[in-house]
């Protein structure tokens, strides 16, 4: 077989018609080009035109030197399936540390994957396969993926590990982790494990949509506890919606996330804490520019890092609990978090709090932000049935109502549990004066209901809302912070940020400046000090 630099897959055995296996032909070509690269170092090229190909019960192992390129998405399908092998994950190409000892020394070099589509939904393992991917390469060096829609696969989409001097651009996912329940590992749009490189990977994520994926929509991953978490990742310009979260960094040093969305994710749109696989935290990121709106949880969740961390000019708003919740998960770093900065952000219409601390901060700075008009979960317990009751797939209508429009924004919505029946919950994501509106049962799915929609007339009920509801909360030791220029209050009507500042019964303020921020116009007292701030300065504040 002869080795050109550009080779038509039609012209080497592959198919396209969507009922021959394409697999071997694939793998047969990939390793003839493998051998002639590595005999002349000379990278070839595989196109493939339209048409949908077939890779049926194993992977094709994937060789240095050796480009995959298609017509374009929707034109050119990789259809995976495994229907003579139950047990076997199969993504479209593999090279893994386990199962083919890739390493820095062995790695995957000179590679661009582009231009198609990968159909994932044939794929169904017997137990849930973190393999189960579109695409799971490990050590990559000088990639470039661009162009792919991966879709509908068992585990997560992309799948790739360990990528330096590596561009990933254009890259859309959705309703990939279809059989991860959301608490496995992997079941992500875009996951990419870290540290496999050393201290600096060179990695750049630009323009990429990950959309009802079943864990997050785009994560970073430590991989071994005893790496550095490496500097040198970007993440540009990218979405990502109705994941469970929406972008996490668990286990880089210093990921710059610049001009992203995070819409409509189930528990936080950006977050650091210890869910990876070695409970390591991100540190010293910066988050730049992004919109994070309307996710069912948290806007942004962070904890379990020992700090620094940096948002500047972001939009925090429209969240189902807090806009920023400070935390820590058990099993990772519990130390406090030092150099927290909030700056210039607008936190603005979440359901609790603006701000929430409930993990140790050392000497944060939270300077120039508007944090206004949050606790907007302000609606007094409700219940209902009956005539006037009506459920769509993620809504629910009573026309006898009269709600606070947003007050019952993040509460568990419980249908049912009449004598005999069984009870259902849903989480209100928003709501007007007479209609609920849910978010989906699961990531990418089209329903809040597990069993179909209720019947018209079904009884509902809403808990009671909490309070108080502040701008910034304190639940926690706070040392030595620079609280200076901020606007914290509420102009809506009626207000429900009740406080600009609640320092709660278990808290502790030590030392540090609050100075020059605006707290008028809350909907009760400015302050609130359950326990009282010990040192440091109050003054010149409005309010």
């Amino acid at each position: 077989m002869t080795a050109p630099l550009t080779a038509d897959a039609h012209e080497y055995g592959l198919v396209g018609d969507g009922t021959a296996d394409d697999g071997p032909a694939l793998q047969k070509l990939v390793d003839a080009l493998g051998d002639a690269t590595a005999g002349d170092g000379r990278p070839r090229t595989v196109r493939v035109p339209a048409g949908r190909y077939l890779i049926r019960d194993k992977p094709v192992l994937w060789r240095s030197g050796v480009s995959l390129v298609g017509a374009g998405r929707g034109a050119t399908c990789f259809a995976l399936t495994n229907p003579g092998a139950p047990a076997q994950p199969v993504p479209l190409a593999w090279f893994t540390t386990a199962q083919h000892g890739a390493g820095r020394d062995h790695h995957i070099a000179d590679v661009t994957f582009a231009r198609f589509e990968i159909d994932g939904l044939g794929v169904e393992t017997e137990e849930y396969e973190v393999l189960a991917k579109g695409l799971g390469l490990q050590y990559v060096l000088r990639g470039r993926f661009s162009d792919l829609w991966i879709h509908d696969t068992a585990a997560t989409g992309f799948g790739c590990d360990f990528l330096q001097d590596t561009v990933v651009e254009g890259v859309l996912t959705e309703r990939c982790g279809r059989q991860d329940p959301g608490e496995k590992m992997g079941g992500a749009g875009i996951g990419i494990g870290v540290g496999g490189w050393g201290p600096v990977e060179r990695l750049a994520v630009t323009d990429c949509t990950a959309r009802g994926n079943g864990t997050n929509g785009i994560f970073l991953e430590l991989q071994q506890d005893d790496w550095v978490p490496p500097r040198g990742i970007r993440l540009t310009a990218c979405h990502a919606e109705d994941n469970r979260y929406g972008i996490s960094d668990w286990g880089a040093d210093g990921l710059l996330v610049t001009g992203c969305t995070m819409l409509g994710n189930h528990v936080a749109g950006f977050d650091v804490s210890a869910q990876g696989t070695t409970s390591v935290g991100g540190r010293g990121g910066l988050v730049t520019g992004c919109v994070i709106d309307g996710n069912a949880g948290d806007g942004i969740a962070l904890g379990n890092t020992p700090g620094p961390y940096g948002f500047h000019g972001n939009r925090v708003s429209n969240n189902g609990r807090y806009g920023y919740w400070e935390h820590n998960l058990s099993g990772g770093d519990q130390e406090p978090a030092t150099d927290i900065v909030l700056e210039s952000n607008d936190i603005h219409d979440n359901a609790l709090d603006g701000i929430r601390v409930d993990a140790p901060l050392h000497e944060p700075a939270i300077f120039g932000n508007r944090v206004r008009g949050n606790g907007r979960r302000a609606a007094p317990e409700a219940q209902g049935g009956g005539e006037g009751v009506h459920c769509g797939p993620l809504l629910l209508t009573d026309e006898r109502a009269d709600w606070l429009p947003g007050g019952h924004r993040g509460k568990e919505l419980t249908i049912g549990g009449e004598p005999g029946g069984a009870e259902v919950t849903a989480v209100v994501t928003d709501n007007t004066a007479t209609r609920l509106t849910l978010a989906p049962l699961r990531p990418g799915a089209g329903t809040a209901w597990p069993d179909g929609t209720p019947a018209p007339g079904t009884a509902y009920r809403l808990p009671d809302s909490p309070a108080p509801r502040a701008g910034l909360t304190a639940a926690a030791a706070v040392t030595h912070p620079y609280v200076h220029g901020n606007r914290v209050r509420d102009d809506g009507h009626p207000r429900t940020q009740v406080h600009a500042v609640w320092i709660a019964p278990e808290a502790t303020w030590t030392g540090g400046r609050v100075s020059g921020n605006d707290f008028s116009g809350n909907g009760s007292a400015s302050t609130r000090f359950d326990s009282a701030p010990s040192g440091g300065r109050w003054r010149d504040n409005a309010g």
